[in-house]
């Protein structure tokens, strides 16, 4: 059976509250879901940061195949919302639901913003 946009919403939520709290109790206790900022997104997680910089994580908790264009398109479009050096996608992996073992989407240059703390020109 397909989901409903609020059971959609509700596995969601689910998904960024399991993730934020991975990462409170592991990385940062100041870590935590973002409360909703309408048109001007700035990802789904807020307090991470890297090097002084923050990074936009926008998750995913969808059933079908990764849409890692799209998602990291919005990530980038999140980043810039949020003036961060860094975007990713956190996106939910079939058959576990343990926040640790998801797997994360970046471009390269996010990925050399979160090794370097600055983002290549």
């Amino acid at each position: 059976m397909a989901r409903s946009r609020a059971s959609a919403k509700a596995a969601g939520a689910r998904f960024e509250r399991s993730i934020a709290d991975h990462l409170a109790e592991h990385v940062d206790d100041r870590i935590d879901r973002r409360v909703k900022t309408g048109a001007k997104d700035r990802g789904d997680i807020a307090g991470v940061r890297h090097m002084g910089e923050r990074v936009v994580m926008e998750l995913k908790d969808y059933g079908g195949r990764y849409l890692v264009g799209p998602w990291l398109g919005e990530a980038e479009l999140e980043r810039g919302n949020d003036d961060a050096a860094v975007g990713m996608v956190v996106a939910k992996r079939r058959g576990t639901t343990a926040p640790g073992e998801q797997v994360v989407f970046m471009t390269v240059d996010d990925l050399v913003a979160l090794l370097t703390g600055e983002r290549p020109a």
